[in-house]
């Protein structure tokens, strides 16, 4: 084959690339678009990776649902802040947060001492580590959608792992997005959910992940998660960043990090929100 050939028969494959690309019986075509399905009035997926332990899709809805068990009268609701917690919301202003987006100031709204989720992500002006968190949230009343469009948000530790904030009030979802998950990896333990227009909270200790010289993990994260006095993660390691439809790998990452809310297209409240800087001891 001459030379004048081999490029007249290359151009024409680089031509037909774009027509190629559009059918969706080729190699060529995009990715398929996810598909939800629903298993005893749970929607979600099993078109997705498998959990480490080879029984679960990550957001599989025959993944069993947790028990319902019935929070206190209160628990650390409107706790006050001990004298060396750094406080991120008193319910004044939003001086301590900023946009995640693009770095301007927070969007949220302030309502009757709470800020409202609204437009963006934020984050927190501090970086922090290990830490001891307090945070009370509340569900917009009366509840609309269903599932993950229920009171979606979520709190964001070093600004990549997430404990879900949902409506799980009488609203099953797929489990490892159910509030109190550590999500798209660990379901709660319990689903301690109050009333939506409830206030609620949320008390939460973490320890980092640690990375050697070349980035390689050494020791995971941590968590452990109260939900209205109710525990719904013990000591529960971190498999890597929570990301939709996915496992979760580790990226190596500064020792300190901001933390962050989410913005879901859900109206959520926030108040009294606290962290105290919490030494790890590792002694026997």
């Amino acid at each position: 084959m001459n030379h004048r050939i081999q490029t007249l028969i290359a151009s024409a494959i680089i031509w037909a690339l774009p027509a190629l690309a559009q059918n969706s019986n080729t190699p060529f075509a995009p990715t398929p678009k996810p598909q939800e399905i629903v298993i005893d009035g749970v929607t979600g997926f099993q078109d997705t990776p498998m959990q480490p332990d080879g029984r679960w899709h990550v957001h599989d809805p025959a993944r069993p649902q947790p028990p319902v068990v019935t929070p206190g009268a209160s628990f650390s609701t409107l706790a006050t802040p001990p004298n060396d917690a750094v406080v991120l919301f008193d319910g004044r202003d939003l001086a301590s947060w900023r946009n995640k987006r693009t770095g301007g100031p927070a969007p949220w709204t302030i309502e009757n001492g709470a800020m409202i989720s609204a437009k963006d992500d934020i984050v927190t002006t501090n970086e922090f580590g290990d830490l001891q968190l307090h945070l009370e949230f509340r569900e917009p009343a009366p509840p609309t959608d269903s599932g993950q469009g229920r009171g979606n948000s979520g709190v964001f530790l070093m600004g990549r792992y997430e404990v879900q904030v949902l409506d799980c009030y009488h609203n099953p979802t797929y489990a490892d997005g159910a509030t109190g998950a550590v999500y798209s990896q660990h379901p709660p333990l319990a689903n301690a959910c109050r009333a939506p227009g409830e206030w609620q909270t949320y008390d939460l200790i973490f320890t980092t992940p640690h990375f050697d010289a070349d980035g390689k993990l050494t020791v995971p994260g941590y968590v452990t998660v109260i939900l209205n006095g109710v525990v719904v993660q013990n000591h529960q390691a971190i498999r890597g960043d929570t990301t939709y439809r996915s496992v979760g790998q580790y990226t190596a990452h500064n020792p300190t990090g901001p933390m962050a809310l989410q913005f879901h297209k859900n109206a959520v409240a926030f108040r009294n929100i606290w962290v105290r800087p919490v030494p790890l001891v590792n002694e026997p």
